[in-house]
């Protein structure tokens, strides 16, 4: 099996169109019409992951964290960097990340946090905007069910928990084919009139190209008649964190020592506790103090997120509950999340998890 099928899969799951702008999701080194042997997940790509890779025969490493961030000018091995990407490309072993797309999508980074502390009724904390498209497109009124058929199968008309959404209105639609057309409905040179179906259906931005194809292919126009818009709406299933309720409302106190079991840490870092119970949780993997404003306007009792700075810890102004858990110990599961997800359509090679514990932060006690 070739490369670009995994990655094809991934990226269907989370598409880089969701990445941040400072992002570098996607193939980073290799290509992607190799053939794969095994795949190694890991967080980070360091050269230890590498040697791991090279010791599993491991040809693909899926990792959370993006190898380059920035570009490369030279690649001669002045740090761990460099070393890493001449490693893997000396050992043609291709490197693809799955970052902030795997965060901004619903069952993604946060949602596996969520999992972990076993919260009901889990929904993106921050809703993204401009994700969202809408398609019009008029056609016989008697062929309406056959195209809505056609863009329901592109992935069109899908809102939150309900698919097959659309909006119709009827109407007569006229036109008149020249001598050069080739019409299937009306005859050349001569005017036609006919009860139309003003179709509207919604969809996320990155199946436009998808959606366009389905579109032609289910019409009987020879000349299709529609218009898009760009959306301000926000989309409910792309985002970033999540929130979600505890089944029985915790004390403070009892929900840390819960919280630091439940997600293997050694260690929390977190504001003054509330007199409260804790029953709303709100939650970032990696860093996500932006969005604490979110998890106070949602009225949860708690944020869990990671690298917070001194000064930001006011911020809470006894509102609510910050939680630091380090930036690695909340994405530490992410690799169970994509090893679970590859799993569910490939068994043709082994998926390993790596072993190697790439935490360049460590606590003395």
């Amino acid at each position: 099996m070739q490369i670009k099928e995994l990655v094809n899969y991934l990226e269907e799951i989370a598409p880089l169109d969701y990445q941040e702008s400072y992002d570098n999701s996607g193939l980073i080194v290799g290509d992607k019409s190799e053939e794969i042997t095994n795949v190694l997940v890991c967080l980070d790509s360091t050269e230890d992951v590498i040697d791991e890779a090279i010791e599993k025969n491991c040809n693909l490493i899926i990792a959370h964290h993006p190898i380059i961030f920035k570009g490369l000018k030279k690649l001669n091995g002045k740090n761990y960097i460099e070393r890493t990407i001449i490693k893997a490309i000396k050992n043609d072993i291709a490197i693809y990340a799955c970052h902030t797309n795997l965060d901004n999508i619903t069952g993604g980074v946060s949602f596996k946090m969520a999992e972990k502390l076993h919260l009901k009724d889990v929904k993106i904390l921050a809703p993204k905007k401009e994700l969202l498209m809408k398609l019009t497109v008029f056609v016989p009124k008697e062929n309406t069910g056959q195209l809505l058929d056609a863009l329901y199968a592109a992935g069109a008309g899908e809102i939150g928990n309900y698919s097959n959404c659309s909006f119709r209105t009827v109407g007569k639609g006229t036109f008149k084919p020249n001598e050069l057309a080739n019409p299937q409905i009306g005859k050349k040179g001569k005017y036609t009139e006919l009860d139309e179906s003003r179709v509207e259906v919604i969809f996320p931005k990155q199946l436009k190209t998808r959606v366009l194809k389905a579109m032609k292919a289910g019409h009987v126009y020879e000349e299709v008649s529609y218009f898009l818009h760009e959306l301000a709406n926000e989309h409910q299933l792309v985002g970033s964190g999540a929130i979600g309720d505890l089944e029985v409302p915790m004390p403070a106190k009892e929900f840390m020592s819960y919280l630091k079991t439940n997600m293997a840490l050694s260690v929390i870092k977190h504001t003054d506790m509330t007199e409260k119970h804790i029953q709303t949780v709100a939650l970032c993997g990696g860093s996500g103090g932006f969005l604490l404003n979110n998890a106070i306007a949602a009225n949860a009792d708690i944020f869990i997120t990671s690298d917070y700075k001194y000064h930001e810890y006011f911020d809470a102004d006894k509102k609510i509950v910050i939680a630091d858990i380090g930036h690695y110990e909340s994405e530490q599961f992410t690799k169970e999340l994509i090893r679970d997800e590859i799993l569910k359509k490939f068994t043709n090679f082994a998926t390993y998890l790596s072993e190697v514990k790439t935490n360049p932060i460590n606590y003395f006690y």
